[in-house]
């Protein structure tokens, strides 16, 4: 028909995803287990404890006994939206952070990845670079037409995190929230379906074992890698 893209027709074919449910991802570095304050509450302290800072962006902690944070933990996996997962390191065999899918729209084809918070032991290793892949895997194998990634932006890791796993800079929602008494400007980062066989092939490339040296030291960086794909860039990286 006149008028008709490429979206369009795509979209003839195109089936509601399920919401997640908090079943177990698993990879090579890192495993997901659908958060549980019986389970993880007291493990998790334990690796954030001492380290105030990891909470600085979020709207919640930190947390000053191990019984006020198994309280929050039990109150917010009551419900599936946000959906919490704990990521424990395969390596180390520690649970060392926690993230959530939320904002879940099937519906619409649409879903975020947040309340991302990682203990020092967990930054910046393979496991915490899978433990996002594993997410995003899961979304776009379900049929989820976008991934979303939004933060303060003023937390410059973080957006460097998005950019990093192959999100697209999509611009600042001004005065957007109110967390912890501060104003929050929001970065908004996202990939689609139709970035996603590229990504997917840049994070096989670099989590497998040949992209690392002897002493655990990329060849390649991932950020190289997801560049090719990335329609946008953040202009304050």
């Amino acid at each position: 028909m006149p008028g008709q893209t490429k979206t369009d027709a795509a979209l003839r074919n195109w089936k509601t995803p399920p919401a997640p449910t908090g079943a177990v991802l698993e990879g090579r570095y890192a495993r997901l287990e659908k958060l549980s304050a019986d389970r993880h509450a007291a493990l998790l302290y334990r690796s954030f404890e001492g380290h105030d800072a990891v909470w600085d962006y979020l709207p919640y902690g930190p947390f000053h006994s191990a019984a006020a944070y198994h309280r929050w933990m039990r109150d917010v996996t009551q419900d599936d939206d946000p959906l919490f997962y704990a990521i424990r390191d395969s390596e180390t065999g520690r649970f060392g952070g926690v993230a959530s899918y939320l904002r879940i729209t099937p519906g619409m084809g649409v879903i975020e990845l947040g309340h991302i918070n990682l203990s020092p032991a967990l930054q910046k290793t393979r496991a915490a670079t899978e433990a996002f892949f594993l997410m995003m895997k899961w979304a776009f194998d379900q049929g989820y037409r976008r991934f979303e990634w939004k933060c303060d932006a003023g937390n410059i890791g973080s957006r460097r995190a998005a950019q990093r796993l192959g999100l697209s800079y999509e611009g600042i929602f001004r005065q957007h929230l109110i967390v912890k008494g501060r104003n929050r400007d929001t970065a908004w980062f996202a990939a689609t379906d139709q970035e996603w066989p590229a990504l997917q092939e840049a994070f096989t490339f670099w989590l497998s074992p040949g992209n690392f040296d002897a002493n655990g030291r990329q060849k390649e960086r991932l950020g190289d890698l997801t560049g090719l794909v990335r329609v946008s860039s953040d202009p304050v990286l």
